[in-house]
């Protein structure tokens, strides 16, 4: 969506319009999926989780500042939804026994053109990296690249120092790196 439409629904929204709302919807949706979907490991959360956050985009619509770019507040929201989710699973994990626990849902293959094989093949392969890290790395580093947070964003949304986010970061990507050359070697192999 370019700037000018942008700032043209943004009031409408603000003041209720349920159309312009949905045309931000419309326009958003696929990002705040896309995050969702990376932090949460499944299509099915994302989706649920995607839903959710416009919900309460809308509710908070009135205390949008618009010295913010719209996005990044928007992925804040979902930022924070799916690490409250994540917290919650993880509570569930630890009060139930393993059998009772939620596990996380197998990740569904998404279709992808026939001209685009291989970029979906490689885009699968780092996805299933990044689902394979621990949550500690698996957030902050989603947030960075997928959410396009800056480190002081991710630190608020997280309760972390930057520093530690910036370490997080580090480690995340030398873990997918290392996870990633070892791919290969069983290929070759």
């Amino acid at each position: 969506m370019d700037e000018d439409r942008l700032k043209a629904l943004l009031p409408r929204a603000r003041a209720g319009d349920a159309e312009a709302f949905a045309d931000l919807y419309r326009a958003f949706s696929r990002r705040v999926f896309g995050l969702c979907r990376h932090l949460l490991g499944s299509t099915e959360s994302a989706e649920d989780a995607t839903s959710e956050v416009f919900l309460r985009a809308q509710r908070a619509m009135s205390s949008y500042d618009s010295a913010l770019p719209f996005s990044r507040w928007l992925l804040a929201i979902a930022a924070n939804h799916c690490v409250d989710l994540l917290r919650r699973r993880r509570l569930e994990t630890q009060l139930f026994a393993p059998e009772e626990a939620e596990l996380p849902e197998p990740a569904g293959p998404g279709p992808s053109p026939l001209t685009a094989v291989l970029a979906g093949e490689k885009a699968a392969v780092v996805r299933s990296a990044i689902e394979r890290l621990p949550e500690r790395y698996r957030a902050p580093l989603v947030l960075r690249y997928y959410g396009d947070l800056s480190y002081d964003e991710i630190g608020a949304t997280l309760r972390l120092p930057r520093s530690q986010v910036a370490t997080l970061i580090f480690r995340a990507k030398k873990e997918l790196r290392r996870t990633l050359a070892a791919g290969r070697k069983e290929l070759i192999v």
